[in-house]
């Protein structure tokens, strides 16, 4: 989908609905950028996009916000956290500023650690009367697979995974084939995060992953990459269709 940095002020429709997607510039292992939250958010809403505007609808693909709170990441070079407040700050300013000439927002997160950022600034935004809610680029609950083969038998989804396994591996396999080093990396820390969130909330990721990989990317492959796109875009259209969201902001 073209984007809104692409298009003149004439372009832009009345009355359209914008997404904005987020990301984040922080390390994923060895194997994958560090734009890979942008790349995942920014293509997941253009699909987004270009089905609603088959729809009919009108919409707008804002620039990608490729900055976000990755304080986790810190301690690995290149990492670059702007950190929840000032995180917090640019998105009500960017929506407020959006609201003056669209019909609503929608903010498609690429990157977990931004949630909590959402979760304050959106809820704020709503109760100044903007018309703005958020979705994370995940999969269905309906279409997720479960924690051991049977249940993922048939999904064409792999398990999930925290933190540059092979999940994002397989979407990045798919999204940007070029971007991803080869050979893949042996696994990283594969431990269940909720053991891993005590030692990461004192030292960060580097703390439990020297490598910085959070689960095993060493099966990813782009088919599940399309697959997962596919989930995404299908999970993200029905969340906007619904316009439910939480008291986060949320859309169910």
């Amino acid at each position: 989908m073209t984007g809104l940095d692409a298009l003149s002020w004439p372009a832009v429709p009345s009355g359209a609905t914008v997404l904005l997607p987020i990301g984040s510039t922080e390390q994923h292992g060895p194997h994958l950028p560090f734009d890979t939250d942008a790349v995942i958010a920014r293509s997941v809403a253009g699909v987004v996009g270009e089905r609603m505007l088959a729809a009919g609808e009108a919409v707008v693909l804002a620039p990608v916000l490729a900055y976000g709170a990755s304080g986790e990441h810190q301690s690995f070079a290149g990492t670059i956290s702007i950190g929840h407040e000032a995180l917090r700050f640019v998105l009500i300013e960017l929506v407020r500023s959006l609201s003056s000439w669209a019909a609503r927002t929608v903010i498609v997160n690429g990157h977990g650690g931004n949630v909590p950022t959402l979760a304050s600034a959106v809820p704020q935004l709503r109760a100044e009367n903007h018309r703005v809610a958020w979705l994370p680029c995940a999969v269905s609950p309906a279409a997720a697979p479960g924690p051991d083969a049977d249940a993922r038998a048939g999904s064409g989804l792999p398990a999930p995974d925290a933190h540059a396994g092979r999940i994002e591996t397989s979407l990045m396999l798919h999204l940007a084939p070029t971007a991803v080093t080869l050979p893949l990396p042996l696994p990283g820390n594969t431990e269940p995060m909720s053991e891993l969130l005590p030692l990461m909330a004192a030292g960060g990721v580097a703390a439990v992953s020297p490598s910085g990989i959070l689960g095993d990317p060493t099966g990813a492959n782009a088919a599940e990459g399309a697959a997962l796109v596919d989930a995404m875009v299908a999970d993200a259209l029905r969340r906007i269709a619904a316009d439910a969201p939480d008291a986060r902001g949320m859309l169910r």
